[in-house]
């Protein structure tokens, strides 16, 4: 009964909210959650939690972070305990699980026996796989810098 939520009284609204379910389970979910561990899994790229404020000009604080930053950050962040649990989460949520059945597949190939589905849905897993093979030319393309590869953190 909301505003915002489409009426799905025709194709199209149908195709619209099936296309944003799609995307949010699939594509969105996978570049948020596989993308986590390589660069938060360095705490000190994004930790969870800040212990301070940031200091008061002339306070004893602002005058430690003037004379050592680093050394005031390293107070300022998660402490160890908090760390590791954090680094636990984000590393079990950037793996893959062992029973993913991935975007146009299906982990039983008798899912169904028409044979006009069997055809829409090989024809949607044939266009994912064409897609695969053109955005893995583009990060492999040296020419396309901002693709090459992860980024090499410390």
């Amino acid at each position: 009964d909301k505003p915002w939520w489409p009426k799905l009284q025709t194709l199209e609204e149908l195709i619209e909210v099936c296309t944003i379910i799609i995307w949010t389970a699939s594509a969105l979910h996978a570049a948020v959650n596989f993308g986590q561990y390589p660069y938060g899994g360095f705490i000190l790229n994004r930790p969870t939690l800040s212990r301070r404020l940031l200091p008061e000009k002339g306070s004893a604080q602002y005058d430690e972070m003037v004379k050592s930053p680093q050394k005031a950050y390293l107070r300022t962040i998660t402490p160890k305990f908090q760390t590791l649990i954090d680094l636990s989460v984000i590393e079990i949520l950037s793996r893959h699980a062992s029973d993913e059945v991935y975007l146009g597949t299906r982990d039983n190939p008798h899912w169904t026996s028409d044979s006009k589905a069997l055809q829409a849905f090989q024809k949607f897993g044939n266009k994912l796989a064409e897609i695969e093979v053109k955005l893995s030319k583009k990060n492999n393309d040296p020419s396309l810098n901002h693709r090459v590869g992860p980024v090499q953190l410390p």
